[in-house]
């Protein structure tokens, strides 16, 4: 673990640099503004050989910026269509089903954003419900300032200065974003620091709309329906328990909402296309950094 040196030779103290072999991975705090919409942000560099990563819901939605090499496709698992072909710079939505990430290999050098929901919802400034499952070209999203901002980004002179550009791009869009429903907003709140375990019937019943009002506006600012960004939460916080060492399946069920280890088991397969003994051996340490 390291810090960057700044362009005046001294030590950059907020950018955190760390070695996993050729992968550096390089971290600093986004600016507080910009704090309650972003679950993660990370930058890593390397020469990388081609390899294949699955991708599984997680309840964000990510923004991935690439500096160098494109990744070759990707792919959504029960979906038609053969994939994305080469993308460099790309938007994930919301998901509730596997996906394949390929790169045919060479020099990767990426800064990755994980938004809340409704953090994308104010900073993309589109209906979530239009990305949902899918990965398109930054361009698509935020237009000609998508192209601008990757090559100054390819330019800058360091991480922090990187760090900056990202920054100064997602205030100026927070100053212009849609603002979501108090309403959704509370529903969502209520789903995720629950982890999805909360009925479904009391967040109608919380934010006083009728179930197909709810519905409605919830899909349009997360991306997924209540139910299915329920099942989402769920799954993921079992994948962090399964992540953290060996555990008892039955209690992870227990423990994360599920009817029962059956319960669970349908529900890994469905959403990651593995069960969960498979999901827990299946992932190298090097993955989360190398997918989108």
């Amino acid at each position: 673990m390291d810090r960057e040196v700044g362009r005046g030779g001294g030590v950059d103290r907020d950018v955190t640099v760390s070695r996993t072999g050729g992968l550096r991975r390089v971290t600093r705090p986004p600016h507080p503004a910009l704090q309650p919409y972003l679950c993660g942000r990370i930058g890593y560099s390397h020469l990388a050989p081609a390899y294949e990563v699955r991708m599984v819901p997680t309840g964000h939605v990510r923004l991935t910026l690439s500096l160098a090499e494109p990744f070759s496709q990707i792919r959504r698992l029960g979906m038609p269509g053969a994939g994305t072909g080469r993308i460099g710079s790309v938007v994930v939505g919301m998901e509730d089903r596997p996906a394949w990430c390929a790169h045919a290999g060479g020099r990767q050098e990426v800064i990755r954003l994980e938004f809340t929901p409704l953090g994308a919802y104010r900073l993309l400034a589109l209906p979530m419900r239009e990305l949902t499952n899918l990965a398109v070209e930054l361009d698509d999203v935020l237009g000609a300032e998508a192209g601008v901002l990757v090559e100054r980004l390819a330019a800058a002179r360091g991480w922090a200065a990187r760090f900056d550009l990202v920054d100064a791009m997602l205030l100026a869009r927070l100053g212009r974003g849609p603002e979501p429903a108090p309403e959704v907003e509370h529903a969502w709140c209520l789903l995720s620091e629950s982890a999805g375990t909360v009925p479904i019937a009391r967040l109608a019943d919380e934010v006083g709309w009728s179930p197909s009002y709810l519905v409605r506006r919830f899909t349009e600012q997360v991306g997924l329906t209540p139910k299915t960004s329920a099942r989402v939460l769920r799954f993921h916080r079992a994948t962090q328990l399964l992540a953290s060492g060996p555990v008892d399946l039955a209690e992870i069920a227990a423990s994360c909402g599920f009817y029962d280890q059956a319960h669970l088991t349908r529900e890994f397969r469905a959403l990651a296309g593995l069960t969960p003994g498979r999901m827990a051996t299946a992932t190298r340490p090097a993955d989360e950094a190398l997918a989108l």
